[in-house]
């Protein structure tokens, strides 16, 4: 995929950029491994000044970074805005808590002294993916640099322009040169630079084959690595539920970022008692949705990020629909506008047997299912290979209880939108990944967990 900045709601190639050559990767792990050696060894206040700066540039640019995300890959201009402000929530967060976090740890033995010490570990490789340009890479770095360590970015091909950015905003805050780097490359770099011994550990946030092929590469090297992959989250609604709340927050969860993000409800299990009704409003709502230039405030739907997953989506839902699936609103591109949009879209009476039940829809699509008690709801929400969050929506306590116990996910949450937290650790099971992002879990994933025992 060549790297450039394709704007998705003309189609118009805006900049092209040259990938680095491998004597440029070279020059930037070097600078990494540099670095770091001076970095680790400084004290957490300094690190904090600057994480609160790069906070500061954060909001006070809010409005241009949010401009370079819509243009990029889609977003309404509304909430990039607001990803901006919770970059900035990060910053601040682990610029107030990592020393806390990263505190030693006694413990009683036999020893005169024993305790955990965390340590940084080195140079850190993240693979980051275009749906959320600035948060992902945010979550990422903050805990990272706070912790000591150094970060190169691998970013998504089809936004280098906030790939370059946030490595100007780093730099801007303060942080040493070589600490934070963007790296311009192609997928087919990755391998390369995850087996350098000086790249200690990865992350990624992507999809599963990207996921896979990370995992591959960082097994056969030995090195750590941490994997946010899709999603196909459930959200469920027993009969007890506060039916305008729950409808309202489906209605948004399904069509943040226009559908495309890996937490957002996907799968809509409906306690019989209340489907008729639910169904009827949530038809009504997707059908009050404007689809249309990102840029303006009343625009409710963008475009997605590029042809490749309009195409794919299309293709997910006419096969859902010939394998007997009921289409109730939506289902077609808007081929009478230049990009990539697609109706908000809602389909129904899915066959057991029907590829759709095991997919991700990427996009402003909804799958709606009818159940006639708890037991299959939550049957029905554990039937896929995912497992990275679910929503339920009763005022039945034994229900809650149930609920928390039961769904196979990295989080559950009851009566709310599900949503990353800085205060609460993020990732999935299953084929959602592994590892932990955010709070004290995110900072400790690269570290060395060192024991000390003196005597």
């Amino acid at each position: 995929m060549a790297i450039a900045t394709i704007n998705p709601t003309t189609g118009e190639t805006v900049k092209t950029f040259e990938p680095l050559t491998d004597a440029a990767i070279e020059t930037k792990l070097g600078l990494a491994q540099t670095a770091f050696k001076q970095y680790q060894r400084l004290p957490f206040e300094q690190r904090s000044i600057w994480m609160q700066k790069a906070a500061d540039i954060l909001e006070r640019d809010r409005e241009i970074y949010a401009k370079m995300m819509t243009l990029e890959m889609g977003k309404t201009l509304k909430s990039a805005i607001a990803e901006v402000e919770k970059c900035a929530l990060v910053c601040r967060y682990y610029a107030k808590n990592a020393a806390q976090f990263m505190a030693d740890v006694p413990a009683s033995t036999d020893a005169s002294s024993s305790f955990v010490r965390y340590q940084p570990l080195g140079v850190i490789l993240a693979v980051m993916p275009w749906n959320f340009p600035f948060w992902q890479v945010f979550r990422f770095a903050a805990p990272t640099l706070m912790a000591g360590n150094v970060g190169l970015l691998k970013h998504a091909s089809n936004v280098p322009q906030c790939a370059l950015k946030i490595e100007e905003i780093f730099t801007e805050a303060g942080f040493p040169e070589g600490v934070f780097q963007t790296l311009l490359v192609g997928s087919d770099k990755v391998g390369k630079i995850v087996a350098d011994d000086r790249v200690k550990a990865a992350t990624l946030t992507g999809s599963e084959p990207a996921g896979e092929s990370l995992a591959a590469q960082a097994g056969k090297n030995l090195k750590k690595v941490v994997l946010e992959l899709g999603g196909s989250d459930p959200f469920i609604v027993m009969s007890s539920a506060d039916l305008p709340a729950a409808l309202s927050t489906a209605v948004t969860s399904r069509m943040l970022n226009s559908g495309q993000t890996c937490v957002a409800a996907k799968r809509f299990i409906l306690a019989e008692e209340i489907a008729e009704e639910f169904i009827a409003g949530f038809v009504e709502k997707f059908e009050q949705l404007k689809v249309g230039d990102p840029m303006l405030p009343e625009t409710d739907i963008g475009p997605l990020a590029t042809p490749a997953i309009l195409k794919e989506l299309e293709n997910q839902v006419q096969a859902c629909i010939a394998s007997g699936a009921k289409l109730l609103t939506g289902g077609r591109a808007l081929s009478e506008k230049a990009g990539n949009f697609y109706l908000p879209t809602i389909l129904t009476d899915i066959p057991l047997d029907a590829a759709a039940r095991q997919q991700e829809f990427f996009g402003p699509v909804a799958l709606v299912f009818r159940v006639a008690n708890i037991d299959e709801a939550i049957e029905l929400a554990n039937s896929t290979s995912f497992g990275l969050a679910a929503t339920a929506w009763t005022t039945v306590s034994s229900e809650c209880d149930r609920f928390i116990s039961e769904l196979e996910a990295g989080a559950v949450f009851i009566n709310g939108l599900v949503k990353s937290d800085p205060r609460l650790p993020f990732g999935g099971i299953k084929r959602s990944g592994y590892g932990r992002e955010l709070s004290i879990q995110g900072i400790h994933e690269f570290v060395n967990i060192k024991t000390v025992w003196v005597k």
